[in-house]
C-alpha cells in the first residue's frame, strides 16, 4: 500500500497487509506475493482516520509515571489515567533511561499500548531546534539553526517505528511542539515582549519549517492523529477587546502559513490543543469576561490588571473561538480541540464559591475568579494548583478531549539553577522570589519552590495537586 501524496513517505503494502484501521471502512491493501508487476493500490490517508480518536477508546497509561503516582499517598486513586509520552529529545526515541523520559523508548510505550489493548497512545513531538525561545527551562538540546538534524535524526527515526505494522490498529495521538508558534507573534521585536531567541527563529522560518515537516510525515501515516499547539487564553487571547495586541487572530494566520509547507496539508492536522503544560481554567463560573461591573465591561477597564483586555476568560470559550478562526485560516471544518486539563482544577480552601458582591471591578474579579495565579502569564510550577477534570472523551461540542498531556508532579523547570546534561536551562519564572518581566506584566512568578528540573517528578508538587483536586479526587 501506498500513500496518495507524492511527497509522503511511502508505505509497504507488506508492512500494514494484515491489519485493518480501527475507523473500520478501509481494508488495508494485501501485498502481492505472487511476484506479479501490478502497481500498488492507494489509500486516501484522511478518509482512513475517524474524526475523533478518542471517542469510546481506551488511551494508553504510562506504566512509569502510573508507578510514580501510585507510590504516593492516595495517588492510586488516579495512577490508571492517560498521560502524554514526551520525547523531548533525540535519545528519548530508544529510551535513555533519564529521570525525564525513563528507560522506555517509544517502541517500548507502543509495545505496552498493545499489551494494554490500548485503542489509542498520546506521544508530544517536542524538540524543535531553538526550542522554547521565550523560556529557558526547557530550551532543548537542538540549537536555532539544526533543522536537518531534527528531521533526519528525530522525526524521521519517530516515523519510522510509528509506521510499523505492529501499530496499525493503534490510533497514535502526536501532540506536536508545544510553546512553539505563538512565541513568533507575541514574542518577537517591536514588542516589549520580545526575545532575541524568538527574533532568530522568526527570521530563520525553522519553527514552520519544523512542525510543517512533522505533520507531514507523521500525517502521512494511516493511524496518526496530529494536534498542533495553540498556546491557551492567557497567551493569545487577545483580539477584538484590544486590536492593538491582536495575538488571536495573527496566530491563527501564522498557523495558517504551515498549509503547503514541506507538502503539508489541511489532513494532515486532525485538530489543535490549548493549555498543554499549563494552568489556565476551563471556564470562570462566577463572571464573564465582558461582564459590566462599575459602569465599565471588565474587559474595557485598565484597572482589571487579571483581565487586561482579554477577550477571554476560560479555555472553553477559547479554543472553540480560536476552533472557527482557525478554520478561516485553511484548516478543514472538522477540525478538533483538545485541551489539558491536568492542572487547571484550582479546588481546595482558596476556591471560590460564588461571585464578589464588590461593586469595585478590581475586586469583584479577584474575589470571584477560579484560577489563582498572580496572573495569567504564570506559567512555572504554579502553588495552589490542583488536578482538574479527568481525561474525558467529548466534553463540550468540538472538543475531542479534556486530556493530562503534562503528567501530573512532573516540573516545569527548576527552582534555582541546577546543572545537567539534558539541555535545560534556569528560567527564573521558576524561582518564587522572582519578580516578573513583560511577559507576565511584571509580577511575581508565583510559583513553587525546591523544584526539580523539568520533567523530573516532585512528591511535593503531586500532593499538592491531589489535595486541591477539582474535581475532587474520591
Amino acid at each position: 500500500m501506498t500513500v496518495r501524496r507524492s511527497k509522503k513517505r511511502r508505505i509497504a503494502a507488506s508492512a500494514l497487509a494484515a491489519s485493518a484501521l480501527a475507523a473500520g471502512s478501509i481494508a488495508m491493501v494485501a501485498a502481492n506475493t505472487a511476484g506479479a508487476q501490478e502497481a500498488p493500490d492507494e489509500v486516501d490517508v484522511a478518509q482512513a482516520k475517524v474524526d475523533n480518536p478518542y471517542e469510546g477508546a481506551q488511551v494508553y497509561v504510562n506504566p512509569q509515571w502510573s508507578a510514580n503516582a501510585a507510590a504516593e499517598p492516595g495517588g492510586e486513586a488516579i495512577a490508571d489515567e492517560p498521560t502524554g509520552v514526551w520525547l523531548d529529545r533525540i535519545s528519548a526515541i530508544e529510551g535513555n533511561d533519564s529521570p525525564t523520559t525513563g528507560s522506555m523508548g517509544l517502541k517500548d510505550h507502543l509495545d505496552e499500548a498493545v499489551a494494554q489493548g490500548a485503542d489509542v497512545i498520546q506521544v508530544v513531538i517536542y524538540n524543535l531546534p531553538g526550542r522554547d525561545c521565550a523560556a529557558l527551562a526547557s530550551n532543548g538540546e537542538l540549537a536555532a539553526d539544526e533543522i536537518g538534524r531534527y528531521k533526519s535524526e528525530y522525526i524521521d527515526p519517530i516515523v519510522e517505528i510509528m509506521s510499523d505494522a505492529a501499530y496499525a490498529d493503534l490510533k497514535i495521538v502526536n501532540v506536536i511542539e508545544i510553546d512553539s508558534l505563538p512565541n513568533l507573534v507575541t514574542n518577537v521585536s517591536p514588542r516589549e515582549t520580545a526575545t532575541e531567541n524568538c527574533d532568530t527563529m522568526l527570521a530563520n522560518g525553522n519553527y514552520q519549517d519544523g512542525i510543517s515537516y512533522a505533520a507531514a510525515e507523521l500525517g502521512a501515516l494511516p493511524n496518526t492523529y496530529n494536534y498542533l499547539d495553540a498556546g491557551h487564553h492567557g497567551w493569545i487571547g487577545w483580539g477584538d477587546a484590544n486590536p492593538q495586541y491582536d495575538n488571536f487572530h495573527a496566530s491563527a494566520a501564522m498557523f495558517g502559513t504551515l498549509i503547503g509547507m514541506n507538502g503539508m496539508t489541511a489532513d494532515d492536522v486532525q485538530g489543535f490543543i490549548t493549555n498543554t503544560a499549563n494552568y489556565s481554567v476551563l471556564e470562570e463560573p462566577y463572571w464573564e469576561v465582558d461582564q459590566n461591573v462599575g459602569g465599565t465591561a471588565l474587559n474595557q477597564n485598565p484597572d482589571v490588571k487579571w483581565v487586561d483586555w482579554n477577550d477571554f476568560n476560560g479555555e472553553i470559550d477559547f479554543a472553540t473561538a480560536f476552533r472557527d478562526e482557525l478554520v478561516s485560516n485553511g484548516f478543514n471544518d472538522n477540525v478538533g480541540m483538545l485541551i489539558d486539563t491536568s492542572r487547571n482544577g484550582w479546588g481546595g480552601p482558596d476556591r471560590p464559591t460564588g461571585p464578589s458582591s464588590s461593586d469595585d471591578p478590581a475586586t469583584f474579579v479577584d474575589e470571584s475568579r477560579i484560577d489563582r495565579r498572580i496572573q495569567k502569564g504564570n506559567w512555572c510550577n504554579q502553588a495552589g494548583a490542583g488536578l482538574g477534570e479527568r481525561p474525558t472523551a467529548s466534553p463540550e461540542p468540538n472538543i475531542d478531549a479534556y486530556v493530562w498531556i503534562k503528567p501530573p508532579g512532573e516540573s516545569d523547570g527548576a527552582s534555582e539553577e541546577i546543572p545537567n546534561d539534558e539541555g535545560k536551562g534556569f528560567d527564573q519564572m521558576c524561582d518564587p522570589d522572582y519578580q516578573g518581566n513583560p511577559r507576565n506584566g511584571n509580577n511575581p512568578s508565583g510559583a513553587r519552590d525546591n523544584m526539580p528540573l523539568s520533567g523530573h517528578w516532585s512528591s511535593e508538587q503531586f500532593a499538592e495537586l491531589l489535595a486541591n483536586a477539582y474535581p475532587p479526587v474520591d
